[in-house]
């Protein structure tokens, strides 16, 4: 009887390892010979010389697009737009912070319409490696599942998943390794990459190093290699309407973070709540709101300090204490503008809740330094008409070499 239990354990332990053995590969080697040489990029670049980055024998980029459901990376249409114009073959990554299934849909459309009308070279990416809200392993595949499938159906494209090893080995598991495949955040040696365990046993693409250098890039930046798997089978454009994105309604205000901001703030600025911003915004962590992203708050009930009409003045609600020497000083114009702006009588008599406009100030106005942030459409020859300079003013005071280049997100001194 003790014999044949013993065999009965042993078949059970044969059992057991072979599961195991299926279930996980003791292998982790490239799918095919590695022959591109990569970089991954966001805001954390600043700007890049793609010409350098080409000569210096970068073969592929992927950009950072979005993360969450209302940040877009504020570097994405000028990182995009000079890799094409360098001939760099382009992919996009989306960094992923849902906590559930339907957030995870939500980000997968919001990425989708943040890239739609680029062409594209290489599988989009899911970048998902930071679990919030205690969420269980279950949960996390579920949550990746929905948002790869999500992104593939809308973007007619095929997709990738970035992960670092202990998340291979842990966490994504056998269903997904099989649908999709794999580039591998290492930063150890080949061969130990080679002899460790994953779901997956081959990868498309491998992040080697967060320390690399490259020429026309300031300070570190992420280096790869890649096999053609990373390749789409044909460069062609995400479907959509480019810029299209949730909330972006003429219902909204849209707010761009600053460094500094915070939810509470940003909402007693605009007289709301946190939690209607939370709700408006599908914000997982109310206490993690990132520079460049963008807020939208409804309009409804909302008193704001400033906004701009079509006559080239700003709206401001005056408040308890306020004067017309303090909102001038505030403005850079003077109290005499102001009341003729206004055709206040008694430039002594305001009261909270008044509307008071004010002129811009330009540069006839003032002698101080405007700085201008480009937006999307911006020319220099349409910024130059806004403020009454020649753009022979603008190229000289920012060194602009080629007029017709400038990008959403730049910064321009006007005078």
């Amino acid at each position: 009887m003790k014999k044949y239990a013993k065999k009965i354990s042993l078949f059970f332990s044969f059992i057991v390892m072979t599961l195991l053995f299926f279930n996980y590969s003791y292998a982790l080697t490239p799918i095919s010979e590695p022959i591109y040489n990569g970089i991954d990029v966001s805001n954390w670049q600043g700007y890049i010389s793609y010409d350098r980055v080409k000569s210096s024998g970068i073969d592929i980029v992927y950009i950072k697009a979005s993360q969450g459901t209302t940040f877009k990376d504020p570097y994405m249409e000028y990182n995009y737009s000079q890799a094409k114009a360098n001939g760099l073959k382009v992919g996009f990554y989306h960094f992923l912070t849902a906590t559930n299934e339907a957030e995870a849909r939500r980000q997968a459309e919001f990425f989708v319409s943040v890239i739609a009308g680029k062409e594209v070279d290489c599988k989009l990416a899911m970048d998902f490696e930071q679990f919030n809200g205690g969420i269980t392993v279950p949960e996390i595949r579920r949550i990746s599942n929905v948002f790869l499938e999500t992104v593939k159906q809308l973007s007619g494209k095929e997709v990738i998943v970035y992960s670092n090893l202990s998340d291979a080995q842990n966490v994504f598991g056998q269903e997904i390794a099989n649908k999709y495949p794999l580039w591998i955040a290492y930063y150890g040696s080949e061969q130990r990459l080679i002899n460790s365990n994953s779901a997956w046993s081959r990868w498309s693409g491998w992040q080697y190093t967060s320390q690399g250098s490259v020429s026309g890039i300031q300070g570190y930046v992420d280096r790869n290699i890649f096999t053609s798997d990373v390749l789409l089978g044909q460069s062609t454009e995400v479907p959509g309407n480019s810029g299209e994105t949730p909330n972006a309604n003429d219902d909204n205000i849209q707010y761009v973070v600053k460094r500094g901001d915070t939810l509470s703030q940003i909402a007693r600025r605009y007289n709301t709540t946190v939690t209607n911003l939370v709700n408006l915004n599908n914000i997982s962590n109310p206490n993690l709101i990132y520079p460049g992203q963008v807020i939208y708050i409804s309009k409804a009930g909302v008193e704001s300090e400033q906004e701009t009409n079509e006559m080239g003045c700003v709206v401001y609600t005056v408040k308890s204490g306020d004067n017309l020497s303090s909102i001038a000083n505030r403005y850079g114009t003077t109290v005499q503008k102001i009341i003729n702006c206004n055709k206040i009588s008694n430039p002594n008599l305001i009261y909270p809740g008044q509307k008071i406009r004010i002129r811009v100030t330009t540069v006839a106005d003032n002698d101080t330094q405007i700085q201008y942030v480009v937006k999307r459409g911006d020319t220099l020859w349409s910024i130059s008409r806004r403020y009454g300079v020649s753009i022979e003013t603008i190229v000289k005071n920012n060194n602009i070499t080629n007029r017709n280049l400038i990008y959403p997100g730049q910064t321009l001194l006007i005078n």
